[in-house]
């Protein structure tokens, strides 16, 4: 794939200055910048259909419920689920592993177990925190080697008692990617079901949601050119039937009586309350662009990019990479720290040349403690990204590293 002016020019905030450099927008874990295409779905939606759905029959209610529903089919072929009652319409991926946590999660005991892993976003990992402490379950982590899951471990730590294993497939600080099939098929074996972050991995590598075997899935629509404020929570629709909403009121229920009430069928007896319309019909938008530029192809650039950018980062001394050091191993997430100057500074240096990166922890605490670290700066790509990009990136680490060794700061 070849990333030409075209397309870069479908992302109108790229061509500004920062700093009085021109932007190097180098912070995609975070959020991904929107073509003109999503952006025009937004407008258009506001503009001409906007009304509330599935409620009303008068005609812009019609051609909201129309474009919405539309939206929820985009997203199942797009991660492949068998049917749109399998596909949930979430606040993001935060939402939807709530949801897991709320509802799943309430059915396990004392004895049970949580098995996490020690990369997990706090999203995967705060609600199973609160579901240990509520229900008594044991909450139990796979560590790390050589950058990477301890599979090893994995395999000991997950036992007849385990019944739920939440894994992100792609980290967003280590840049490593588990096997979540193989995942799937041993956590299965043992009689539990696995739940997947999958906020960093869909929008850079094709998410087949029955091949994986998943139970759960959940990803945002942020991460991959569409609007904040939307996601899904992919569930198998016979897990789904079976456990309980978590959220309650408008659009979710059959019937109200005074002192009981019943659900609608799925995937709406998740959907409590007036749906995201306008940012589910722009992440519908959102997967139309990437399928027409083609998932795999991005994929496949991205690796480009890494395999370029990877060793020059390498080759800088005292710039220590987190993470798989096989560039054919690492996705497009590169965390890194320099020297002994903080994070933040590194970050605010970065940016007085033009280039965007993320500072912090990366809502990872437990994985930045287990590094022995305070924190690290965070290079994060995207396809409209390019090798200048990259170069940029390399010459504004040696200028930093170069300001700081001089003591001029």
């Amino acid at each position: 794939m070849t990333i030409t002016n075209q397309i870069r020019d479908d992302f109108p905030i790229l061509f500004q200055e920062v700093n009085d450099e021109p932007l190097v927008y180098l912070d995609n874990a975070a959020t991904t910048q929107k073509p003109k295409q999503v952006i025009d779905a937004l407008v258009h939606y506001y503009e001409n259909d906007n009304a509330n759905v599935h409620r009303g029959v008068h005609t812009l209610a019609e051609r909201a419920t129309h474009a919405y529903e539309a939206a929820r089919e985009k997203v199942r072929g797009f991660i492949n689920a068998s049917s749109t009652k399998e596909v949930l319409l979430t606040r993001g991926t935060t939402t939807g592993l709530n949801w897991v946590a709320q509802s799943y999660g309430s059915t396990l005991k004392a004895g049970d177990e949580i098995v996490i892993s020690i990369m997990e976003h706090h999203s995967n990992i705060v609600p199973w925190q609160q579901v240990a402490k509520k229900t008594g379950a044991t909450l139990k982590y796979v560590y790390l080697k050589d950058g990477k899951l301890d599979l090893e471990q994995a395999y000991e730590v997950i036992t007849e008692n385990t019944k739920i294993l939440a894994i992100t497939q792609s980290s967003n600080v280590l840049g490593t990617t588990n096997p979540i099939k193989e995942l799937a098929a041993y956590v299965h074996q043992k009689g539990g079901i696995i739940v997947v972050d999958g906020a960093q991995s869909t929008p850079h590598t094709k998410v087949d949601v029955q091949d994986l075997d998943a139970d759960f899935f959940a990803f945002s629509g942020h991460k991959l050119c569409g609007p904040t404020g939307i996601g899904v929570l992919y569930g198998k629709e016979s897990i789904l039937k079976a456990i309980s909403p978590v959220e309650f009121g408008g659009e979710m229920i059959d019937f109200v009586h005074q002192f009981e009430s019943t659900w609608t069928d799925l995937p709406w007896k998740f959907e409590a309350g007036t749906p995201n319309i306008a940012d589910a019909i722009a992440l519908g938008a959102a997967i139309d662009y990437l399928e027409e530029l083609g998932i795999e192809n991005i994929h496949q650039y991205e690796q480009e990019l890494v395999d370029y950018v990877l060793p020059k980062l390498q080759a800088i001394e005292g710039l220590e990479i987190y993470g798989p050091k096989d560039p054919s191993e690492h996705t497009a997430v590169i965390a890194f720290n320099l020297d002994k100057i903080h994070p933040h500074d590194v970050a605010t240096a970065l940016d007085m040349e033009g280039v965007a990166v993320r500072a912090g922890h990366h809502c990872a605490q437990p994985l930045i403690e287990y590094l022995g670290i305070p924190a690290t700066a965070r290079a994060s790509f995207y396809f409209y990204n390019t090798k200048a990009d990259c170069d940029k990136l390399i010459e504004a680490i040696l200028a930093t590293k170069e300001f700081f060794k001089d003591g001029t700061n």
